[in-house]
């Protein structure tokens, strides 16, 4: 479980450009290439992604400066769940 002061920096950080890895396209079975995009938009996609036909088990949002703890599936879930349409509001 997400502490809450990391999910409130999350959400504040939802308009920082993140870079999403390891998500594969089950329908395709390859690693799907998904480009650059705001944080907010990163997490609803991966939070959503298995609805779709994403493997996201293994996928990482990555953004911020260095040492910026990266984001699992589960915590983007958990983002998700919580803040919602919030974390896509520019």
């Amino acid at each position: 479980m997400m502490q809450e002061r990391v999910m409130a920096a999350a959400l504040a950080a939802r308009n920082q450009e993140a870079d999403i890895r390891g998500v594969f396209d089950i329908t395709n079975k390859t690693d799907a290439p998904i480009g650059p995009r705001r944080l907010g938009e990163a997490i609803h996609f991966v939070a959503n992604a298995p609805i779709v036909g994403y493997d996201v088990h293994a996928a990482v949002i990555r953004y911020g400066p260095l040492g910026t703890p990266s984001l699992r599936a589960t915590d983007c879930a958990q983002l998700w769940e919580k803040f919602g349409e919030a974390l896509l509001q520019q």
